[in-house]
């Protein structure tokens, strides 16, 4: 403290009035004393001045060794990495906490290496921050970073610059500040009919927030792509994926673009999109689809059915239909294509609404008793809710002669009538030869034999009661009809010969 007294009576000469004047005086040199040390806060001065600059501040505290890094030469649309050191120039450890990078247009930044965060820095000490830098814009560049600690600064700025070289093109060149991985989708060329999909990746390069306000495809109508996407908000270094289908609906190429609309500075991406479609020349289908997955696929044990030749006699013969597919499968119709060569399928073993699992097989049988001499040519068809959705086995054969229906058998088990063919099949191979009003002549395996009006008759172990009419004969078993029509030309002309046209219906349901 200052003695006044002393200097009141040391300066006795100033008069009364001089205590007043030194009283004046050592108040201004407090105020000033007071001032300057208030100056040294942080709430008089930008803390940039105080902290940044080589060699820091003389109050200590966290400061970057340089006054401005060079961040070097960037290639347009490369990333590079920009250095930064800082010093902690007081005695006491800095704990940071925050750094935040704000970019010129030209470039987008982010921390790619922090070894300032973590741990305190010791006074004295250095640590590095790496920033990766991204060219978006030929021409100079500059990143100002700003770290929070809890120094006596609070804050420290630091300076990064450097230029974007955009090589050998020229004029002013933008990208956009959503980044498509990978920069274009090629399709290549297809040749099948199974649809392609690939996927890309949109990822913001910016260092803040962006909107994708719309991602879609133009191109032609007959091009085939489409699009699916879950982009909207994408935060810095953020990414998000769409993927494009490509059904294409005619050869040729199919060329289109994807266009990604967003709030960024740039607005606008975009990804070129290729393809080129041509078509394998069509082929004949084989027997046996190709294995789908996912559905059932059935076979047969033979790709056809061959009676051979010769055949005197009832012939029959057995083959194996196979799922071989992954799913079940089940059997909805099994038919042949012709009605009158004496070819049947025994009831037995598959049938129609029989469900093959994968990998089970079902016997079936097909039995021929041949109506007349010479060969056939017929198709078994097995329809069903696999792959391809039909089975067609070529059936053949050769007869030396057709067999003698009367001779066919009627098996009896249990009290049931169980017929190894259809009685409408017993009828089958048989013609009128001669008619009139009370008697006619049919011939058909075996033979010939006379029929007469509303008297019975026994063909193929069935027994028909006969009405003979104007057009033909009618025969009726049960439920079930079947009339003969007489060719009137044959009658009319004398002819002798043996074959005449005909035609057959039944009237409900075969019994088996």
């Amino acid at each position: 403290m200052i003695n006044i007294n002393r200097y009141h009576n040391k300066n006795k000469r100033f008069g009364a009035k001089t205590p007043l004047l030194f009283i004046a005086s050592c108040a201004c040199i407090c105020i000033l004393i007071s001032f300057q040390t208030l100056a040294s806060s942080s709430g008089f001065f930008a803390p940039g001045k105080q902290s940044s600059g080589k060699g820091g501040s003389v109050l200590g505290g966290l400061s970057p060794t340089e006054d401005e890094f060079d961040g070097g030469t960037i290639a347009l649309g490369s990333t590079g990495q920009a250095l930064t050191l800082f010093r902690n120039e007081g005695g006491r450890p800095v704990n940071i906490k925050g750094i935040k990078l704000y970019p010129s247009s030209t470039v987008s930044a982010s921390i790619s290496l922090n070894e300032c965060s973590g741990i305190p820095l010791p006074g004295g000490a250095e640590c590095p921050i790496v920033v990766s830098i991204k060219g978006l814009q030929d021409g100079a560049w500059r990143v100002e970073m700003l770290i929070q600690h809890d120094g006596r600064s609070q804050l420290t700025k630091a300076t990064l610059k450097g230029d974007v070289d955009a090589g050998d093109s020229t004029g002013q060149n933008v990208l956009s500040d959503v980044e498509s991985i990978p920069d274009k989708v090629d399709f290549g060329s297809l040749s099948s009919s199974q649809p392609l999909i690939k996927s890309i990746i949109l990822r913001n390069v910016t260092a803040t927030p962006l909107t994708i306000k719309a991602v879609k495809i133009k191109s032609s109508s007959q091009s085939g792509y489409r699009l699916d996407h879950d982009c909207e908000e994408l935060q810095p270094s953020q990414a998000c994926l769409a993927t494009i289908t490509w059904a294409p609906q005619q050869a040729g190429q199919s060329d289109g673009v994807i266009i990604v609309e967003h709030t960024g500075s740039s607005k606008i991406a975009s990804i070129p999109l290729m393809g080129k479609f041509t078509p394998d020349t069509a082929t004949v289908a084989t027997i046996f689809p190709n294995v789908v997955p996912g559905r059932g696929l059935l076979v047969s044990s033979q790709e056809a059915i061959d009676f051979a030749s010769g055949i005197e006699n009832e012939a029959s013969i057995s083959v194996s239909l196979v799922n071989v597919g992954d799913s079940d499968l089940k059997l909805n119709s099994l038919s042949l294509s012709g009605t009158d060569n004496g070819m049947s399928i025994l009831g037995k073993g598959c049938k129609e609404g029989t469900i093959l699992r994968p990998i089970e097989a079902c016997p079936l049988t097909l039995r021929w008793v041949p109506v007349r001499e010479g060969s056939i040519l017929d198709d078994l068809q097995i329809e069903h809710d696999g792959a391809r959705g039909i089975l067609v086995v070529p059936v053949r054969g050769n007869a030396t002669k057709g067999v003698s229906k009367e001779s066919q058998a009627i098996v009896e088990h249990a009290g049931i009538v169980q017929r190894i063919y259809k009685k409408t099949d017993a009828l089958a191979g048989f013609i009128i030869t001669s008619h009139s009003i009370k008697k006619a002549i049919i011939s058909g395996p075996g033979g010939s034999r006379i029929i007469k009006h509303n008297i019975p008759v026994v063909i193929g172990g069935v027994e028909w009661n006969i009405t003979l009419k104007r057009t033909g004969i009618e025969f009726k078993n049960g439920t079930d009809k079947v009339s003969l029509l007489f060719d009137r030309s044959l009658s009319s002309s004398g002819s002798s010969s043996t074959s005449s046209s005909r035609s057959s219906s039944t009237s409900s349901s075969d019994s088996q």
